[in-house]
């Protein structure tokens, strides 16, 4: 059976417009990436690819086997590589809908989920929907657990580092 999670990243004092902007920056995602290596030391992007269509990034995160939880290293021989897609739409009427996945080669089971970008009173907010689904009698449902406790961690870290990224830009227009 998949766990499911919403999350909400709150954004006060900043509109989608400029949290699409940032998304739309393959500086923003480099930045993203760089704050990221300070709890895996190897991310990087992919691919950054804009469009009138949307936004398509691909994200690579490798972590390395000892840093996994014991449950984890039961189940994983090598270092974990995961392969992070987020595909965003066209920015429509003050907001935007979105989907991301990841996956591990070999890897026991499935992440993926949407987002949706939208305006409130304060400011902006991200909502994200994800469902996690490993297929390993027993120990799926734990390890399902821990991915989307981890999954808040991420992100929570993303939301600081764009609350930065929104900050700066602020401070420094182009």
């Amino acid at each position: 059976m998949a766990r499911r999670l919403d999350y909400s990243a709150r954004y006060p004092l900043h509109t989608t417009e400029e949290l699409y902007a940032a998304l739309r920056s393959r500086d923003y995602w480099e930045a993203r990436v760089a704050e990221m290596r300070k709890y895996a030391p190897h991310n990087e992007v992919i691919s950054h690819e804009v469009s009138d269509d949307g936004i398509d990034v691909v994200l690579a995160h490798t972590l390395p086997r000892e840093m996994l939880p014991e449950i984890a290293q039961t189940v994983m021989r090598k270092d974990m590589v995961i392969t992070r897609k987020e595909s965003w739409g066209p920015f429509d009427h003050d907001e935007t809908e979105g989907k991301f996945s990841a996956s591990i080669p070999a890897g026991p089971g499935s992440l993926n989920g949407t987002i949706r970008l939208f305006p409130t009173e304060t400011g902006a907010t991200m909502r994200f929907s994800p469902v996690a689904k490993v297929f390993i009698p027993m120990v799926g449902p734990r390890l399902e657990q821990l991915m989307l406790v981890n999954l808040v961690d991420l992100f929570r870290a993303e939301q600081e580092e764009t609350l930065r990224w929104l900050e700066t830009a602020a401070k420094n227009p182009v």
